[in-house]
């Protein structure tokens, strides 16, 4: 996985499991439900029994707890299948109309005469910005039909355009006066971009049914990765309900 690879929580409703029950508890109680109301100690194990296990599909208490998180230094590519996903999630993204500067001065510095630097400085400071797919690292892409070899040109290959799309970048904005919204439109798919991303419960595992299964991308199944132990962590009984019975089976996802 990509080092640079990021996922923190910036929030999320406290003691969620507590907030399904008494979703859950309301639809089946003649009294107003209210927070100060007495529940079984073990309530998260109730939420699994009740409305996960026998795919009883009663999905809607789910919806009322959400975590959000922060995203970073994922590719645009991962940016563009995520954000297909839309009930019950929202996202902000790190709009390159506002966010140029980062990519000019990586476009100055190459453009002043880089080769005149360590090879793994250069490729490093290109990295920081840019996304090198693992495939081209490792010399091997899986595919459908089973891995296949990748030639070395293709790291240089990569280098060589994500060099010249910053350099452009630089002199359009700085010596043409090209504003970064219109510069942007030759930076390609493997720029770097972070985002915020909140789900409810429901809508995060519906996320995980689509993109942590084998047959989705390499890159969207590691932000999966990333989210999980938060998961597990913010609402461990019914994580280790999801984790058993569809992390990663690509079930039809409710």
């Amino acid at each position: 996985m990509d080092a640079l690879f990021q996922v923190v929580v910036l929030n999320q409703t406290p003691d969620p499991e507590r907030v399904i029950y008494l979703a859950m508890h309301q639809d089946y109680s003649p009294g107003f439900v209210t927070a100060e109301d007495r529940i079984p100690d073990q309530y998260g194990e109730a939420v699994v029994k009740h409305l996960l296990e026998g795919n009883r599909g009663h999905y809607g208490p789910l919806e009322h707890p959400q975590i959000t998180f922060g995203v970073g230094h994922f590719p645009h590519t991962v940016m563009q299948q995520a954000r297909t996903h839309r009930v019950g999630i929202s996202f902000d993204v790190q709009s390159f109309r506002y966010t140029g500067q980062q990519i000019s001065t990586l476009g100055k510095f190459l453009h002043a005469g880089s080769q005149a630097q360590p090879p793994n400085e250069v490729i490093a400071k290109i990295e920081g910005l840019f996304y090198l797919p693992e495939t081209v690292k490792q010399g091997k892409a899986k595919t459908r039909q089973g891995f296949k070899p990748v030639s070395p040109e293709a790291m240089e290959i990569i280098l060589e355009q994500y060099r010249n799309q910053a350099i452009a970048y630089y002199r359009l904005v700085e010596e043409c006066g090209l504003p970064y919204e219109d510069a942007r439109n030759i930076i390609g798919y493997g720029i770097r971009q972070h985002f915020v991303v909140s789900f409810n419960c429901r809508s995060l595992m519906h996320f995980l049914d689509l993109r942590a299964k084998d047959d989705a991308q390499r890159e969207i199944r590691y932000l999966c990765e990333l989210m999980w132990p938060h998961f597990e962590a913010w609402c461990p009984h019914v994580a280790a309900w999801y984790y058993k019975n569809r992390w990663g089976k690509a079930k039809l996802s409710p």
